[in-house]
Protein backbone atom coordinates (compact mmCIF):
# COMPACT_ATOMS: atom_id res chain seq x y z
CA UNK A 1 0.00 0.00 0.00
CA UNK A 2 1.47 3.46 -1.00
CA UNK A 3 1.44 6.72 0.46
CA UNK A 4 -1.66 7.85 -1.43
CA UNK A 5 -3.78 4.57 -0.95
CA UNK A 6 -3.15 4.93 2.97
CA UNK A 7 -3.82 8.23 3.13
CA UNK A 8 -7.14 7.95 1.36
CA UNK A 9 -8.04 4.40 3.24
CA UNK A 10 -7.23 6.77 6.67
CA UNK A 11 -9.49 9.55 5.53
CA UNK A 12 -12.19 7.02 4.36
CA UNK A 13 -12.01 5.28 7.96
CA UNK A 14 -12.33 8.80 9.34
CA UNK A 15 -15.33 9.94 7.43
CA UNK A 16 -16.91 6.16 7.97
CA UNK A 17 -16.55 7.12 11.84
CA UNK A 18 -18.40 10.43 11.34
CA UNK A 19 -15.93 11.82 13.21
CA UNK A 20 -14.62 15.62 12.12
CA UNK A 21 -11.07 15.83 10.93
CA UNK A 22 -10.30 18.25 13.89
CA UNK A 23 -11.10 15.90 16.75
CA UNK A 24 -9.50 13.05 15.21
CA UNK A 25 -6.33 15.14 14.84
CA UNK A 26 -6.77 16.29 18.79
CA UNK A 27 -7.23 12.69 20.07
CA UNK A 28 -4.04 11.93 17.55
CA UNK A 29 -1.82 14.27 19.15
CA UNK A 30 -1.14 16.34 15.96
CA UNK A 31 -2.55 19.64 14.10
CA UNK A 32 -5.45 19.15 11.63
CA UNK A 33 -2.47 20.03 9.19
CA UNK A 34 -0.53 17.48 9.36
CA UNK A 35 -3.78 14.96 9.63
CA UNK A 36 -5.04 16.70 6.24
CA UNK A 37 -1.53 16.53 4.21
CA UNK A 38 -1.53 12.90 5.33
CA UNK A 39 -4.90 12.06 4.55
CA UNK A 40 -3.58 13.85 1.12
CA UNK A 41 -0.62 11.86 0.50
CA UNK A 42 1.13 15.05 0.53
CA UNK A 43 3.46 13.71 3.85
CA UNK A 44 3.87 10.00 4.91
CA UNK A 45 2.73 8.90 7.60
CA UNK A 46 5.02 6.84 10.17
CA UNK A 47 3.46 3.92 11.79
CA UNK A 48 3.28 5.73 15.19
CA UNK A 49 0.93 8.47 13.39
CA UNK A 50 -0.76 5.71 11.55
CA UNK A 51 -1.35 4.39 14.61
CA UNK A 52 -2.49 7.16 17.18
CA UNK A 53 -5.27 8.38 13.81
CA UNK A 54 -6.54 5.14 14.33
CA UNK A 55 -7.12 4.95 17.94
CA UNK A 56 -8.50 8.64 17.61
CA UNK A 57 -11.06 7.32 15.08
CA UNK A 58 -11.93 4.40 17.15
CA UNK A 59 -11.19 0.95 14.87
CA UNK A 60 -10.55 -2.38 15.85
CA UNK A 61 -7.01 -3.32 17.08
CA UNK A 62 -7.00 -5.84 13.81
CA UNK A 63 -7.68 -2.86 11.56
CA UNK A 64 -4.92 -0.82 13.24
CA UNK A 65 -2.78 -3.53 13.31
CA UNK A 66 -3.27 -4.02 9.60
CA UNK A 67 -2.83 -0.09 8.46
CA UNK A 68 0.39 0.04 11.14
CA UNK A 69 2.07 -2.66 9.37
CA UNK A 70 1.69 -1.19 5.77
CA UNK A 71 3.17 2.36 7.42
CA UNK A 72 5.96 0.61 8.97
CA UNK A 73 6.18 -1.84 6.00
CA UNK A 74 6.43 1.06 3.49
CA UNK A 75 9.66 2.87 4.58
CA UNK A 76 11.23 -0.30 3.29
CA UNK A 77 9.63 -2.05 0.92
CA UNK A 78 7.76 0.69 -0.43
CA UNK A 79 4.59 -0.21 -2.64
CA UNK A 80 5.55 -3.86 -2.97
CA UNK A 81 3.13 -6.17 -4.23
CA UNK A 82 3.93 -8.89 -1.57
CA UNK A 83 3.11 -6.51 0.80
CA UNK A 84 -0.21 -5.61 -0.35
CA UNK A 85 -1.02 -9.59 -0.55
CA UNK A 86 -0.39 -9.67 2.80
CA UNK A 87 -2.39 -7.16 3.83
CA UNK A 88 -5.25 -8.87 0.99
CA UNK A 89 -5.50 -7.11 -2.07
CA UNK A 90 -9.13 -6.45 -1.88
CA UNK A 91 -7.72 -4.04 0.29
CA UNK A 92 -6.02 -2.03 -2.21
CA UNK A 93 -9.08 -2.21 -4.44
CA UNK A 94 -11.00 -0.50 -1.11
CA UNK A 95 -8.03 2.40 -0.83
CA UNK A 96 -7.86 2.95 -4.53
CA UNK A 97 -11.89 3.43 -4.50
CA UNK A 98 -11.29 5.76 -1.69
CA UNK A 99 -8.48 7.74 -3.68
CA UNK A 100 -10.74 7.74 -6.84
CA UNK A 101 -13.66 9.16 -4.67
CA UNK A 102 -11.90 12.18 -3.96
CA UNK A 103 -10.42 12.92 -8.00
CA UNK A 104 -12.22 14.92 -10.28
CA UNK A 105 -10.39 13.88 -13.20
CA UNK A 106 -8.71 11.04 -14.10
CA UNK A 107 -6.17 10.18 -16.76
CA UNK A 108 -5.10 6.68 -17.74
CA UNK A 109 -2.41 5.35 -19.95
CA UNK A 110 -2.63 1.54 -20.78
CA UNK A 111 -0.13 0.07 -23.13
CA UNK A 112 -0.47 -3.95 -21.71
CA UNK A 113 -4.17 -4.50 -20.21
CA UNK A 114 -7.39 -3.23 -20.66
CA UNK A 115 -7.72 -0.67 -18.00
CA UNK A 116 -9.26 -1.81 -14.84
CA UNK A 117 -12.41 0.24 -14.84
CA UNK A 118 -13.28 -0.79 -18.44
CA UNK A 119 -13.06 -4.96 -17.74
CA UNK A 120 -15.29 -7.51 -18.07
CA UNK A 121 -15.63 -9.87 -14.76
CA UNK A 122 -14.54 -12.83 -17.10
CA UNK A 123 -10.99 -10.37 -18.06
CA UNK A 124 -10.30 -9.11 -14.04
CA UNK A 125 -10.54 -12.71 -12.96
CA UNK A 126 -8.26 -13.88 -16.02
CA UNK A 127 -5.90 -10.95 -14.70
CA UNK A 128 -5.95 -11.99 -10.98
CA UNK A 129 -5.74 -15.61 -10.96
CA UNK A 130 -1.67 -14.59 -11.93
CA UNK A 131 -1.16 -13.53 -8.42
CA UNK A 132 -2.17 -17.28 -7.00
CA UNK A 133 -5.06 -15.56 -4.58
CA UNK A 134 -6.85 -17.74 -3.08
CA UNK A 135 -10.65 -18.24 -4.13
CA UNK A 136 -12.07 -16.38 -1.44
CA UNK A 137 -9.38 -13.33 -1.70
CA UNK A 138 -9.96 -13.58 -5.54
CA UNK A 139 -13.52 -13.21 -5.71
CA UNK A 140 -13.49 -10.41 -2.87
CA UNK A 141 -11.12 -8.86 -5.05
CA UNK A 142 -12.82 -9.14 -8.56
CA UNK A 143 -16.10 -7.66 -6.44
CA UNK A 144 -14.31 -4.69 -5.39
CA UNK A 145 -12.59 -3.83 -8.78
CA UNK A 146 -16.35 -4.44 -10.37
CA UNK A 147 -17.92 -1.98 -7.11
CA UNK A 148 -14.96 0.75 -8.02
CA UNK A 149 -16.85 0.50 -11.63
CA UNK A 150 -19.32 2.69 -10.78
CA UNK A 151 -17.44 5.85 -11.09
CA UNK A 152 -18.09 5.53 -14.25
CA UNK A 153 -21.54 6.29 -14.28
CA UNK A 154 -20.13 9.19 -12.22
CA UNK A 155 -20.84 12.60 -14.74
CA UNK A 156 -18.94 15.03 -12.39
CA UNK A 157 -16.17 13.20 -13.12
CA UNK A 158 -13.38 13.20 -16.04
CA UNK A 159 -12.30 9.73 -17.07
CA UNK A 160 -9.94 9.47 -20.30
CA UNK A 161 -8.30 6.50 -21.42
CA UNK A 162 -5.55 5.72 -23.81
CA UNK A 163 -4.81 1.90 -24.91
CA UNK A 164 -2.74 1.28 -27.19
CA UNK A 165 -4.25 -1.52 -30.04
CA UNK A 166 -2.04 -4.48 -29.25
CA UNK A 167 -4.06 -4.71 -25.75
CA UNK A 168 -7.02 -5.26 -27.70
CA UNK A 169 -5.25 -8.26 -29.44
CA UNK A 170 -3.53 -9.69 -26.46
CA UNK A 171 -5.27 -12.99 -25.53
CA UNK A 172 -6.23 -12.98 -21.82
CA UNK A 173 -9.36 -14.36 -22.34
CA UNK A 174 -11.24 -16.88 -24.92
CA UNK A 175 -11.61 -15.22 -28.00
CA UNK A 176 -15.79 -14.98 -27.49
CA UNK A 177 -14.90 -13.30 -23.72
CA UNK A 178 -12.48 -11.27 -25.86
CA UNK A 179 -15.15 -9.93 -28.10
CA UNK A 180 -17.40 -9.21 -24.78
CA UNK A 181 -14.71 -6.89 -23.63
CA UNK A 182 -14.47 -4.89 -26.71
CA UNK A 183 -17.63 -4.81 -26.62
CA UNK A 184 -17.47 -3.18 -23.31
CA UNK A 185 -15.02 -0.85 -24.05
CA UNK A 186 -17.08 0.71 -26.84
CA UNK A 187 -20.42 1.02 -25.12
CA UNK A 188 -18.66 2.90 -22.50
CA UNK A 189 -16.66 4.80 -24.93
CA UNK A 190 -20.31 6.31 -25.58
CA UNK A 191 -20.70 8.33 -22.22
CA UNK A 192 -20.82 11.93 -22.53
CA UNK A 193 -17.33 11.98 -19.62
CA UNK A 194 -15.58 8.96 -20.80
CA UNK A 195 -13.05 9.13 -23.68
CA UNK A 196 -11.56 6.28 -24.97
CA UNK A 197 -8.41 6.69 -27.35
CA UNK A 198 -7.37 3.65 -28.69
CA UNK A 199 -3.19 3.95 -30.38
CA UNK A 200 -3.48 2.32 -33.75
CA UNK A 201 -0.55 0.06 -34.49
CA UNK A 202 -0.67 1.51 -38.33
CA UNK A 203 0.27 5.32 -37.24
CA UNK A 204 4.07 6.22 -37.19
CA UNK A 205 4.84 7.06 -33.62
CA UNK A 206 7.53 9.21 -32.10
CA UNK A 207 7.59 8.47 -28.32
CA UNK A 208 7.45 4.89 -26.42
CA UNK A 209 4.92 2.97 -24.79
CA UNK A 210 6.73 2.33 -22.09
CA UNK A 211 4.35 1.14 -18.79
CA UNK A 212 1.09 1.85 -17.54
CA UNK A 213 0.36 5.04 -15.48
CA UNK A 214 -2.47 6.57 -14.28
CA UNK A 215 -2.50 10.46 -13.62
CA UNK A 216 -4.87 12.16 -10.63
CA UNK A 217 -5.93 15.54 -10.91
CA UNK A 218 -2.07 16.24 -12.14
CA UNK A 219 -0.73 15.92 -8.52
CA UNK A 220 -0.11 12.52 -8.14
CA UNK A 221 0.67 9.60 -10.43
CA UNK A 222 0.69 6.27 -10.32
CA UNK A 223 3.18 3.76 -12.00
CA UNK A 224 2.69 -0.04 -12.15
CA UNK A 225 6.11 -2.25 -12.08
CA UNK A 226 6.41 -5.82 -12.71
CA UNK A 227 7.37 -5.65 -8.25
CA UNK A 228 5.63 -2.94 -7.28
CA UNK A 229 3.73 0.05 -7.58
CA UNK A 230 5.04 3.62 -7.40
CA UNK A 231 3.57 6.89 -6.74
CA UNK A 232 4.79 10.36 -7.91
CA UNK A 233 4.17 13.74 -6.24
CA UNK A 234 6.77 16.36 -7.69
CA UNK A 235 5.16 18.34 -10.19
CA UNK A 236 8.26 18.36 -12.08
CA UNK A 237 7.86 14.95 -12.42
CA UNK A 238 3.77 14.77 -13.07
CA UNK A 239 4.52 16.98 -16.06
CA UNK A 240 6.25 14.54 -17.41
CA UNK A 241 3.91 11.94 -17.87
CA UNK A 242 1.19 15.04 -18.40
CA UNK A 243 3.19 15.58 -21.40
CA UNK A 244 3.59 11.80 -22.52
CA UNK A 245 0.08 10.99 -22.28
CA UNK A 246 -1.32 14.35 -24.05
CA UNK A 247 1.29 13.00 -26.89
CA UNK A 248 -0.03 9.65 -27.08
CA UNK A 249 -3.75 11.52 -26.90
CA UNK A 250 -2.84 13.76 -30.13
CA UNK A 251 -2.10 10.70 -32.56
CA UNK A 252 -4.45 7.54 -30.92
CA UNK A 253 -8.05 7.81 -32.78
CA UNK A 254 -11.42 8.30 -30.44
CA UNK A 255 -14.15 8.54 -31.51
CA UNK A 256 -16.40 6.56 -34.36
CA UNK A 257 -12.59 5.65 -35.40
CA UNK A 258 -11.91 4.59 -32.12
CA UNK A 259 -14.93 2.19 -32.09
CA UNK A 260 -14.11 1.42 -35.71
CA UNK A 261 -10.59 0.17 -34.81
CA UNK A 262 -12.00 -2.22 -31.89
CA UNK A 263 -15.37 -3.33 -33.37
CA UNK A 264 -12.98 -4.84 -36.45
CA UNK A 265 -10.84 -6.77 -33.86
CA UNK A 266 -14.05 -7.85 -31.96
CA UNK A 267 -15.60 -9.39 -35.22
CA UNK A 268 -12.21 -10.54 -36.01
CA UNK A 269 -12.60 -12.70 -32.27
CA UNK A 270 -15.92 -13.80 -32.92
CA UNK A 271 -15.23 -15.27 -36.52
CA UNK A 272 -12.02 -17.02 -34.68
CA UNK A 273 -14.94 -18.18 -32.25
CA UNK A 274 -17.54 -19.55 -35.02
CA UNK A 275 -14.63 -21.53 -36.85
CA UNK A 276 -12.64 -22.79 -34.13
Amino acid sequence: MNRAQLGAALRALRVASGKEAKVVARGALMSPSKLSKIENAKLAAGAADVERILTAIGVSDEVKAEYTEAARASATEATAWRLLKRIGVHKGQQATKALEAQMSTLRLFQPALVPGLLQTPEYIRAVLQRHNLSEDSLSRTINGRLERQAILYDNAKSLRFIITEPVLRWRIVPPQMMAAQLDRIVSLSRLSHVDVHIVPLRIQQHDIANHAFVIRDDRMVTIETVHAEVVVTDPRDVRLYVEKFEGFERVAWSGDHMRGLAESIRDDFLREQETG
